[in-house]
């Protein structure tokens, strides 16, 4: 799934143990009524958000995670995690590929053959009705 918006938060690594980090942000869609949704991005994925700002118009790729939580008295809850994976400028140009032999190189300018005055063509050579 993806999302699109504008970074509204972003906070810094969180170290929850040894062996897992998180990195949380804040996205405000751009809609009728913005939502303005939490997401994070785990273990390498946070910095990704390194060269990004507040304000700055992202699509991001997700993934929505659920679990299920039983307190010591017993009571079952469940709760819902957004990880983003993936973050890309909106408007970000991909970077053009080298031309191939499929794709021949574009010239400088296209090359015309000049045409003669109107007046110089053989009547008999002008087979148009009118």
């Amino acid at each position: 799934m993806e999302l699109t918006g504008k970074i509204k938060a972003i906070f810094d690594t969180k170290e929850i143990t040894p062996t897992f980090k998180k990195r949380e942000f804040v996205l405000t869609t751009e809609e009728q009524y913005p939502q303005h949704i939490m997401l994070e991005m785990i273990q390498k994925n946070t910095d990704k958000l390194d060269g990004y700002n507040v304000g700055d118009s992202v699509n991001v790729g997700i993934n929505i995670k659920g679990r299920e939580w039983v307190s010591p008295q017993g009571e079952t809850k469940y709760f819902n995690t957004i990880q983003a994976w993936k973050i890309d400028r909106m408007g970000a140009t991909a970077p053009s590929a080298a031309p191939t032999q499929e794709q021949p190189a574009a010239t400088s300018a296209p090359s015309f053959e000049p045409v003669a005055p109107a007046d110089s063509f053989d009547e008999q050579e002008d087979d148009l009705p009118f």
